[in-house]
């Protein structure tokens, strides 16, 4: 690596951490301000009130990354930019798109190691800090666990009224149909247990309904056991409840998949899957964006006006990325195209526009 690349790599790296690091204090201190009518009740102490704060951070910093990101590389060319540094360092020949480079380059590093804790390690700290909350209130776990749900698997609708922990049910019952508007049987369990891809009803009853001609046949058998084989595990179960966005990217590929091999409608979790995938490209798009007005003003006085505007302009570009998410899912719009398009149109314009002034 040259010099001149660690030096702006050194100096975005700063400015990134310093935004990270105000940002997040920010946040942990109103967050911190919610938690603190909670103190005294049962065993919630200011040590788990501020525990719970700090393990929820690495998700926090993950879903506004792009921001802290964005912001960070403006500060860090807005200090080069106004100590006249980049003035010689185009003086010293090297190109507009030549800088350009090394910042996106340096993004995409920040991008990368964001990623891995957004994905790997906030998942496990936010779980633990919303189970050592609840369990330092004094509420049941478990008591949260027991809402049913509709599922459906194997050929089968499946219908639970208490669910704990995705693994042990209570009130079953299986409906298989014959045909789209036909009924074959129902099987009916006050408990089963969920063990890997097999599903155990106890003590159940099947009822089983056939054609004799005109006449329909019903008969009733009871069983000890009844196994069904089923493709959902537990954590498929637990992300049920939760919304999307507190999904890693690899839960929402499986709950996808599990979807479309049962013709369930995807789309909620496609447009988020779709909008991480892309967001890297975006936040690329608005640093380089938002390069057009450091460069625009290298000896301009209302430097500090400029670089506002240009962090303004590329987070409306943000919000009307996300609006076309939800666009996408009002009027069945192709999620992917509608998550992407925007963001390669105006990364192409930026990036000629940037060519265009580097040969100036």
């Amino acid at each position: 690596m040259k010099i001149l690349d660690r030096y702006i790599v050194k100096t975005m790296a700063f400015y990134t951490l310093a935004t990270m690091l105000v940002w997040l204090g920010i946040y942990a201190f109103f967050s911190f301000l919610k938690e603190v009518k909670f103190i005294g009740q049962a065993d919630y102490t200011i040590f788990e009130a501020t525990k719970y704060v700090i393990l929820d951070i690495p998700a926090v910093m993950y879903s506004h990354s792009s921001v802290i990101i964005l912001l960070g590389s403006l500060l860090a060319l807005g200090y080069l930019a106004s100590t006249s540094q980049l003035v010689v360092i185009r003086s010293a020949g090297v190109s507009i798109m030549q800088i350009s480079s090394i910042v996106v380059r340096t993004a995409l590093m920040f991008i990368a190691i964001v990623i891995f804790i957004g994905e790997l390690v906030a998942p496990i700290t936010t779980e633990y800090a919303k189970n050592s909350r609840a369990k330092a209130l004094g509420q049941n776990m478990a008591f949260k666990n027991q809402q049913g749900f509709w599922l459906k698997d194997s050929g089968f609708f499946i219908h639970v009224k208490k669910n704990f922990d995705g693994k042990l049910f209570q009130d079953v019952t299986l409906i298989k149909l014959r045909s789209p508007d036909a009924l074959d049987s129902i099987v009916h369990s006050d408990s089963a247990t969920s063990n890997r891809n097999n599903l155990e009803l106890s003590q159940s009853i099947h009822y089983q309904l056939g054609k004799n001609g005109k006449l329909t046949t019903f008969s009733q058998n009871n069983f000890e056991k009844y196994n069904v084989q089923i493709s959902f595990n537990q954590k498929l179960i637990v992300n049920l409840k939760k919304n999307p966005r507190e999904l890693s990217t690899w839960h929402l590929y499986q709950q996808i998949r599990f979807l479309t091999k049962n013709n369930l409608t995807t789309d909620i979790f496609e447009v988020e899957i779709y909008k991480r995938l892309i967001r890297p490209i975006t936040l690329i798009a608005m640093i380089l964006f938002s390069m057009l007005f450091v460069f625009g003003s290298l000896r301009d006085a209302s430097l500090g006006k400029k670089i506002f505007l240009g962090l303004m302009v590329s987070l409306f570009f943000e919000l009307a990325s996300r609006i076309g998410g939800v666009l996408s899912l009002r009027f069945d719009y192709n999620h992917f195209l509608s998550a992407s398009i925007p963001t390669l149109v105006v990364l192409a314009f930026v990036w000629v526009l940037l060519k265009k002034k580097s040969a100036t």
